[in-house]
């Protein structure tokens, strides 16, 4: 299968905030349901680094890496007895135009362009990761301590439905869906010791995603990462026989 993309990404914190189903649903791509956990809508603003980015297995130069910041939710798509987890992107963030427009181009993403920084620290027991995002002229950001101790996610646990969805669902428009794979292993997981986030939602997301700024994360995580393959090969969705 060939790979559209390739890169590593690192330190992935996902603070992950129990939402209102009903706010999703205008941005439910057709063909997609809400994936619940315990009966719960969730959606992830998530940072983490993007490393050593190939386009068709060639190095980007200069603007390979780089931060990225997001706003996800999570969905599933049936097929007959096949069930797909996935994931779609209220917001796409990075640092670097070119990236974006060839993203936004290539995939019909939603990747906007604003100033980010990071910093990563190690004391060898804990790790101190931050990242930042420059809009309206004030810093945003998202910052976790962990341990650099590292272990598998639980099984059925919230964690394990937060990482592992393996498909990506992007909105052409109202009658059209667009599908993706990404390939990962599971991530091995840190234990958040503290967090802090300081991210303006109503400015970043729209207004639909104001109530945010008011909502405590139900949960912090953070995973180590690895190496992360994107599928070139797109389907469009085929929605004969489907209900909506």
């Amino acid at each position: 299968m060939t790979l559209f993309l390739k890169a590593n990404w690192e330190n992935i914190i996902m603070a992950n905030y129990e939402i209102d189903p009903a706010i999703l649903l205008p941005f439910l791509p057709k063909g997609v349901e809400l994936d619940l956990y315990d009966g719960k809508a969730y959606v992830s603003l998530v940072g983490f680094m993007f490393k050593n980015t190939k386009l068709f297995n060639i190095p980007i130069p200069y603007y390979g890496t780089f931060e990225e910041i997001n706003l996800r939710f999570y969905v599933i798509r049936k097929e007959g007895n096949t069930v797909k987890r996935g994931v779609v992107f209220i917001n796409e963030t990075i640092p670097y135009p070119i990236v974006a427009w060839m993203a936004n181009k290539l995939y019909k993403e939603h990747y906007t362009v604003v100033p980010t920084k990071h910093e990563i620290t190690s004391d060898g027991n804990s790790k101190k990761v931050h990242f930042g995002w420059l809009l309206n002229n004030k810093w945003n950001s998202i910052y976790v301590e962990a341990s650099t101790a590292s272990k598998p996610m639980k099984k059925d646990s919230l964690e394990k439905f937060i990482f592992e969805h393996y498909y990506g669902y992007t909105q052409v428009d109202q009658n059209n869906t667009e599908e993706y794979k990404l390939q990962h292993p599971s991530w091995l997981v840190n234990q958040v010791l503290d967090y802090k986030m300081d991210c303006d939602f109503t400015a970043m997301y729209g207004d639909a995603f104001s109530v945010l700024n008011t909502t405590k994360p139900e949960a912090v995580f953070i995973a180590e990462g690895s190496s992360v393959g994107i599928e070139w090969k797109r389907n469009r969705l085929n929605f004969e026989n489907e209900k909506r």
